[in-house]
């Protein structure tokens, strides 16, 4: 019997943060990393129509794919539909991705604390949930970046990219206030760890960037056997993939794939 993979979903290329640290913890694990670029970016939509979509989506992933676990490496579809998925789907497990606030508040000296995320994102009950729970002693100023995300999947593919308009988008996170500074800006969306050099560089000051992609891994760890497992040879081993809901990813993104250690599905 084939080994069942490991999904790993977001709505673009962001997800190969997790995928990233995800191999280095499950280096036995075979990975189907779906990117639903048909619908970048998640955004543009509205919520009923988004979670009906990702709802969809998942009976046609889990059917063809059949995965142990899959990894919603996506802030946006996590906090708006990952209740959906597991009572749709009671039987499989999801890994979701939700804004590290937690963490945030605990490891902040100064108490002020920004949350770098997507419109959808910020406007989610489910985060403000978490900062009521977690952060209600910090100052949390909610920043939602409407470009970043696609900046992000520009510098990925070309390599480059514009240091102004990076600039223009972060700024917001910056607060000063009764002599103190925003010292942690939690990136609560999976494409902005691509853009961390980027964002240091550009910074009016220095900050801590909590990146959530190894807990999020060391998560779907968790929850699979951690039993021994024999390493096939290469021969035997089936490639990890890499599937664009579009079809026809462009040229650059699937040489990134590539880059990457994916077979592109075409």
């Amino acid at each position: 019997m084939a080994e069942r993979p490991i999904l790993m979903f977001d709505s673009g290329v962001g997800g190969l943060t997790v995928l990233r640290e995800a191999r280095v913890l499950m280096p036995d694990r075979r990975f189907v990393y779906v990117a639903d670029d048909a619908a970048f970016p998640y955004g543009a939509w509205e919520e009923p129509a988004l979670r009906t979509h990702m709802l969809d989506l998942f009976a046609t992933l889990l059917e063809r794919y059949r995965p142990e676990i899959s990894v919603i490496a996506c802030n946006t579809a996590s906090t708006l539909v990952i209740d959906d998925l597991r009572r749709r789907f009671p039987g499989h497990p999801f890994v979701g991705t939700v804004p590290a606030i937690k963490p945030a508040a605990e490891r902040t000296r100064s108490g002020l604390v920004s949350v770098l995320a997507t419109p959808g994102t910020v406007k989610r009950q489910y985060t403000r949930d978490l900062i009521r729970q977690w952060a209600s002693k910090c100052h949390v100023r909610l920043v939602g970046s409407e470009r970043l995300a696609s900046l992000a999947e520009i510098y990925m593919r070309d390599g480059f990219v514009d240091e102004e308009q990076v600039r223009a988008e972060i700024t917001p996170c910056f607060v000063e206030q009764e002599g103190l500074r925003t010292d942690i800006v939690v990136l609560a969306c999976t494409h902005y760890p691509f853009l961390a050099n980027r964002m240091r560089k550009t910074a009016p000051w220095p900050v801590d960037w909590l990146d959530p992609a190894e807990a999020i891994a060391r998560r779907a760890l968790s929850l699979l056997d951690g039993s021994a497992r024999p390493l096939e040879s290469p021969a035997s081993a089936e490639p990890d993939i890499a599937v664009f809901t579009s079809g026809r990813p462009d040229f650059a993104t699937g040489r990134l794939m590539q880059g990457f250690g994916l077979t592109v599905l075409n």
